[in-house]
């Protein structure tokens, strides 16, 4: 990225958002001549409208620290382990998080659909895979989701489930460009399809439908269904937290949630 201008990098962002030059100058609260003049390479911006600018565009963290190198500006956004000392307290809050959502499952993901850490009753749900390299580390939650040696033959509406799972990477592909999203996208899409063996009749409200989409999965303990929450930092300042997400699993019926509760 560096090796490109500021103004094509700002100019691709900006065309990626759909916006005008117009549009996002009424946004930044700036004139468009001088938007113009940026993206041209005929006005140099300081760090701060340029950190402005790339939150209007709402530009992923990682990807502002280059757009900042290409302007000459030093990095303003660490990148640290989950373990590093320095964000001991957010792990904290992520483990506090996801054990208090027992008995029900939940897990944390990096940008790339790996899987950080879960809590007990995520087990529930695995019980069923086949192919142990499925579960083996780096784990990948979508692979996990739709192959069908993974959930893939046990999640019963399944081509809704696929297409709600593939819509929210292509919207993700979208909105960051990441190359290896894209590959992932790829491989999925690939995956067979297991056949559909019965429709979903678990008791999941007749209008849900409108609203959101349910996870319906047999399992040992029968059959449960799921909506499904994601939760992130607000306001993050660190790569790591910002590209971190909480997925959480509820229960769309009263029944799921008295056989997780036993």
């Amino acid at each position: 990225m560096t090796a490109r201008s500021l103004g094509d990098i700002l100019r691709e962002w900006r065309r990626r958002r759909h916006l005008s030059q117009l549009n996002l100058a009424l946004d930044a609260e700036i004139s468009q001549r001088h938007l113009s003049f940026i993206e041209s390479g005929r006005a140099a911006p300081s760090r701060d409208l340029l950190l402005h600018l790339t939150e209007r565009l709402g530009v992923p963290l990682r990807e502002r620290n280059p757009i900042l190198i290409a302007a000459g500006y030093a990095p303003v956004f660490a990148q640290r382990s989950l373990d590093d000392p320095a964000l001991v307290a957010a792990r904290e809050a992520i483990d506090l998080i996801l054990k208090g959502h027992e008995p029900f499952p939940a897990l944390a993901v990096d940008r790339h659909w790996t899987l950080v850490c879960a809590n007990a009753a995520l087990g529930l749900l695995l019980a069923g895979v086949t192919d142990e390299r499925l579960l083996a580390p780096p784990v990948n939650v979508l692979r996990l989701s739709l192959h069908p040696d993974g959930l893939g033959r046990r999640i019963i509406n399944f081509a809704e489930w696929r297409n709600h799972l593939l819509e929210r990477l292509q919207q993700q592909i979208a909105g960051s460009g990441d190359p290896v999203l894209r590959a992932l996208l790829e491989e999925l899409i690939a995956l067979p399809v297991p056949p559909t063996t019965r429709r979903a009749v678990t008791g999941v409200p007749r209008n849900l439908g409108d609203i959101a989409v349910p996870l319906e999965i047999e399992t040992e303990a029968g059959v449960l269904s799921f909506l499904s929450m994601t939760t992130v930092f607000g306001t993050p300042l660190d790569i790591t937290l910002s590209e971190l997400a909480i997925e959480s699993f509820v229960p769309a019926n009263a029944e799921t949630a008295a056989i997780l509760r036993r």
